[in-house]
């Protein structure tokens, strides 16, 4: 099979989404490659939307013409204004959302939008004539021909998992990672690095001891995302946070030595803002505690 098109997008995440609606609204004829069309902006690490400073991003997109605000704003289960000891420059909205009905809420968005298709495949091959990006081949040998194509592959492109000193190929659990991708663009003179990021355990909530945590409650005023989003209409849920103590600092650097990211089995970077908690006490080794969670009990 060919098939032609303005524009290709090869991964169905936050951004990816982004793009996908973007090309599409401004006219251009778009397809949007997904290994997995019902994990499309699948919040990977915790069910949270914005934050310092990625809070202010979203409002930004949103000024753009983008949706992850209204998604947002649609599927939030607690909303908070964070930062409001500084100006309101400062302001850094956040909301916890329903996993299961973002991922909804995006698709929602997606199929009904002019010039956007989706397709579900996994692209391994980009193909150049002349210096120029022509399009792409899939996994299972269709070739798409575009103009432009936009990578927002993520943490899948010959993605390892590490869990202790155990290592496992995939994009997240459960999930395959991408290959032959990465050669095809490094054949071409493009510079492939490797980042690592982190992603907290599943912890059942019945072996929670909630009444020795604290409660964190969201607001419910007029603040949203977007500034055309209608008021939250699904039910307010609670935070529950603790913190570490010395006990749990102890056993965690008698752990270190199993920790992949202090045991040399990663090899990369990572970015600057949620560090692990191993990190956060070699770190801070003077700190006698540190926020360990900020979780929903559904």
């Amino acid at each position: 099979m060919d098939f032609k098109y303005d524009v290709i997008v090869i991964g169905a995440g936050h951004a990816g989404c982004e793009a996908a609606a973007a090309a599409a609204n401004l006219g251009s004829k778009t397809c949007l490659i997904t290994m997995d069309m019902n994990k499309i902006g699948q919040m990977s690490c915790n069910p949270a939307v914005g934050g310092i400073a990625k809070g202010q991003i979203v409002r930004e997109i949103d000024a753009l013409g983008g949706y992850m605000g209204l998604v947002t704003d649609k599927t939030a289960i607690q909303f908070r204004m964070l930062n409001r000891s500084k100006g309101p420059a400062m302001w850094s909205p956040r909301a916890q959302c329903d996993r299961g009905k973002f991922i909804w809420a995006w698709r929602e968005v997606l199929e009904n939008l002019p010039n956007l298709h989706i397709w579900q495949d996994t692209v391994e091959e980009l193909l150049v004539e002349n210096g120029e990006v022509t399009g792409v081949v899939t996994c299972w040998g269709v070739t798409f021909h575009a103009k432009c194509v936009v990578l927002t592959a993520g943490t899948f492109l010959n993605g390892l998992m590490h869990i202790g000193h155990k290592m496992l190929a995939g994009g997240r659990c459960a999930e395959p990672a991408s290959y032959h991708l990465t050669e095809s663009i490094t054949r071409h003179g493009i510079t492939a690095g490797r980042m690592k990021t982190g992603t907290p355990v599943r912890i059942d909530g019945k072996s929670v001891h909630f009444d020795l945590m604290d409660t964190q409650d969201g607001e419910n005023d007029f603040h949203r995302f977007s500034f055309i989003s209608e008021p939250r209409h699904l039910k307010q849920l609670q935070c529950w946070t603790c913190f570490t103590n010395e006990e749990v600092h102890d056993t965690l650097r008698k752990g270190l030595a199993d920790s992949p990211l202090f045991n040399g089995q990663i090899q990369s970077i990572g970015p600057r803002y949620c560090p692990s908690i191993e990190t956060k006490i070699v770190t801070f080794p003077d700190k006698p505690q540190h926020q360990l969670l900020s979780l929903i009990h559904i």
